[in-house]
């Protein structure tokens, strides 16, 4: 039997992203860009699946393929036929809709694969019998060869994406191990280079080894987008178009330091090699592109939160020497999705993740609205590990940095580090940025640090009242909040891998580590136990004192919170690691047997809901909204009803790049 932590079940939850409303507040040249940045991100975020695993271009390209033929609806009777039950033909279409939201066949929630719940002959019974395959059997028995085994494989690393013995990535070739990333990076920054864009191929001839860095790039004429609504999105979108086409990480910087500039638009995006969680290595970049429509009330209490962040920064745990020079106010908004491409879709972002430019220059906070609507809704009864009771109901720091000409922006004799009571020694120096020093830490501590910052500001009467909460109303989202997080950590355990003691989810191990710190607190601040369910399986309760919120709750994340900014802005690599490895720890001995926890927590799992975004097209002069229903079937339809005008020479470009890169796996 195989582990069901590798199926996505054929329950799964399954949502459509509503944007109607917001899409049709919009003027029509509004929509017409919209639609023209959709439609480049929605081509840009094929590149995620080359850059998933070696097997997940040649999935899609076979599924676009049988369904482009044949709808689900249609295709159900010749699975029939073919000898496959009602559940195992569900299971198909799930398996398939989970594809197409995490673009690859790793999940982008967790880097766990994932392989169809159903037996590989009755999965090659249903694509020979497929109206496809009747009219290119050549073909697409050749395609079927090419991924069928490692579609269904789950052996050894093949289990989920890492570096070397750990798992599977295709940002580095199969020969690559640690050391040789770290090679590269020391390379990469020593020749003032971002790996953002890049991935890394070693060869061995004659016993000399050669490294080769390859930039996405692809040397194409563009045009900028003629719908734009301001000078800054024009230079914003040439400035994207230099990237992409030579591969320049400097012209994506331009590009974003005009999107910065281009404050409360009515259309918002982004796009580009931006989140570098899926790195094994933590420095290179998964494409991800977006487009959403203000929500403008929600927006005006952001601002306010924004316009408030003089009274509030100071309230930080941390001297001011360890933040930046000039705090720059962000945009702050709230969105509701068109488009978001790549392997997943958030709640929030907070980006761009230059650090040159988000210490000089600034950023943008978005809040995802019909994200948050729909992605995070849980039903009461599959609230685990709760009481019943209990079911009701990112700044930057890195400061003190050496310039290329050897100048500091702080004393070196004065500066005291916080923690240490001693002078500060380290920082960082030249080309060095907060993701190459940090590396393989870098995105968990970061998201650590960010959601500490929010447990503590949410502790605030004045941040809590910009959004209407006051009164006994405000300390039951504080108790929300800080519950939330502690079950988060509790739930983060599905997320470790054991055998190899690592973790596969940014997020997750930062949540886990806050619940490590806070039941590190102690005074029955928060209780953890093991019990037994209703059905007389293992289970567990996680409960939080709430009159011990404002006291040992606080000064616990206080004393973190403090600890996690000094070491980052003063570039202790060492120090930050033994501190947030030391928390991330997940053993069987001290109060918690976390690693039985982490069976329990296997067992009572929920998977993360899918998505299903609609599509637009233009019609006339007009531009029209295209809805597809919220199930495994209206996720596959989106999709192939998405690449329509090119489909044919998509899928083969798609292969094309698959196959030149296949020797590279083979080690």
């Amino acid at each position: 039997m195989v582990d069901s932590q590798y199926y996505l079940p054929n329950d799964i939850g399954v949502s459509a992203l509503d944007c109607r409303e917001a899409f049709s507040l919009l003027s029509p040249r509004e929509q017409m860009y919209s639609h023209f940045l959709s439609r480049a991100a929605w081509y840009g975020g094929l590149a995620v699946l080359l850059q998933t695993s070696p097997e997940s271009a040649n999935i899609f390209v076979l599924l676009q393929k049988i369904f482009r033929k044949q709808p689900a609806a249609e295709l159900e009777p010749v699975a029939m036929a073919a000898g496959l039950t009602s559940e195992e033909y569900q299971a198909f279409l799930v398996y398939a809709a989970g594809l197409y939201a995490n673009m690859g066949n790793y999940k982008s929630f967790g880097d766990t694969k994932f392989i169809p719940n159903l037996p590989k002959d009755k999965l090659k019974a249903l694509v020979f019998a497929s109206q496809s395959f009747k009219e290119q059997p050549g073909e697409m028995e050749a395609l079927w060869d090419s991924c069928s085994s490692a579609l269904f494989s789950l052996e050894g690393k093949q289990k989920q994406l890492g570096l070397g013995s750990k798992g599977i990535t295709t940002y580095f070739s199969g020969n690559c191990g640690l050391e040789d990333a770290e090679l590269a990076q020391k390379f990469l920054d020593f020749q003032k280079l971002s790996a953002y864009n890049t991935r890394l191929f070693k060869t061995e001839k004659g016993g000399k080894m050669s490294y080769e860095v390859r930039l996405a790039s692809a040397v194409k004429s563009g045009t900028v987008c003629a719908h734009a609504a301001s000078e800054n999105q024009t230079k914003m979108l040439e400035g994207y178009r230099r990237s992409f086409t030579f591969g320049s990480i400097d012209a994506h910087k331009e590009g974003s330091r005009f999107w910065i500039k281009d404050k409360g638009p009515t259309v918002e995006s982004y796009i580009g090699f931006i989140e570098s969680y899926r790195d094994p290595f933590g420095s290179r970049g998964e494409f991800e592109g977006f487009v959403a429509v203000v929500n403008k009330a929600m927006s005006e209490r952001f601002a306010k939160l924004v316009s408030s962040a003089e009274v509030l920064l100071p309230e930080l745990p941390w001297p001011r020497d360890f933040e930046k020079d000039t705090f720059l106010k962000p945009d702050f908004t709230s969105l509701d999705v068109l488009t978001f491409t790549g392997s997943g879709v958030p709640a929030g972002i907070n980006i761009p993740n230059y650090d040159d430019i988000r210490q000089s220059e600034g950023f943008k906070n978005v809040s995802l609205g019909n994200v948050l609507a729909v992605a995070y809704a849980t039903q009461k009864e599959k609230l685990t590990f709760l009481e019943e009771d209990d079911k009701v109901g990112k700044l930057n720091g890195c400061a003190s940095p050496q310039d290329d000409q050897g100048k500091f922006n702080f004393d070196q004799n004065t500066l005291i580090n916080p923690v240490t009571g001693e002078k500060v020694t380290s920082w960082y120096r030249g080309n060095e940025t907060w993701d190459s020093r940090f590396s393989t830490i870098a995105s968990s501590y970061e998201e650590c640090r960010a959601e500490c910052v929010g447990l503590f500001l949410c502790l605030n009467k004045l941040a809590l009242s910009i959004f209407g909460h006051e009164g006994q109303d405000a300390e039951d989202v504080v108790y929300i909040n800080w519950l939330y997080m502690v079950r988060a950590g509790l739930l983060g355990l599905e997320f470790y891998t054991p055998e190899s003691s690592s973790w596969r989810q940014a997020h997750m191990q930062a949540s886990f580590v806050i619940l490590r710190v806070l039941l590190e607190a102690g005074e029955g601040l928060v209780h953890l136990e093991e019990v037994a369910g209703a059905d007389g399986r293992p289970d567990a309760r996680i409960a939080l004192d709430r009159t011990k919120i404002h006291t040992v709750g606080k000064s616990a994340i206080q004393r973190f919170l403090c600890k996690l900014q000094v070491l980052k802005a003063t570039a202790d690599v060492a120090g930050g690691r033994a501190l947030y490895d030391g928390y991330s720890a997940v053993t069987d001995s001290g109060p918690h047997d976390f690693l039985r926890l982490r069976d329990t927590v296997l067992l009572r799992k929920e998977d993360r809901k899918m998505l299903v975004q609609a599509n637009t097209r233009v019609q006339g002069e007009a531009v029209e909204l295209v809805e597809y229903e919220g199930s495994a079937a209206g996720l596959i339809h989106s999709f192939t009803e998405r690449f329509q005008e090119d489909a044919e020479q998509l899928e083969a470009d798609l292969l094309e790049l698959s196959k030149r890169d296949s020797p590279c796996w083979c080690h």
